[in-house]
């Protein structure tokens, strides 16, 4: 109950917030969070909660100590194009903001994958899904 009304409050403030309105035709607008954390804490918490233990019935998959962040390329595919309930986020964020989040879940958490991720390495990543 506690975990539906945070998400319902969470998506409550998302919803008045400027930046996440809806653009011309339906489709969402970009959103302008400069960092990782921030990007996190708007919008990947609402579902993984803020210390990204991931919901209690394990629905949400935890991010905190997750050995599938160690290849880059996972958490970065999931995030551009989705898995099972979690939407793609490919059209709200930009390759930046993939990077930023990415990396920043992967250094915290009790997660310790300091391997940089790029905007290239998002495009790159994002452009071999596509060929496939």
């Amino acid at each position: 109950m506690r975990g539906t009304i945070l998400r319902l409050g969470l998506l409550t403030m998302l919803a008045a917030a400027p930046a996440l309105a809806d653009s011309p035709g339906g489709r969402p607008a970009k959103v302008a969070l400069p960092d990782g954390e921030q990007v996190y804490n708007q919008i990947c918490a609402a579902c993984h909660l803020d210390k990204a233990q991931g919901s209690p019935d394990g629905t949400v998959p935890a991010l905190a100590h997750n050995a599938k962040l160690a290849d880059p390329d996972y958490p970065v595919t999931v995030v551009m194009k989705g898995q099972g309930g979690m939407p793609w986020f490919s059209e709200m964020l930009t390759p930046a903001q993939v990077a930023s989040v990415v990396g920043y879940v992967r250094t915290h958490f009790d997660n310790a994958y300091p391997e940089p991720i790029s905007e290239a390495d998002v495009k790159r990543i994002a452009a071999k899904g596509s060929e496939e």
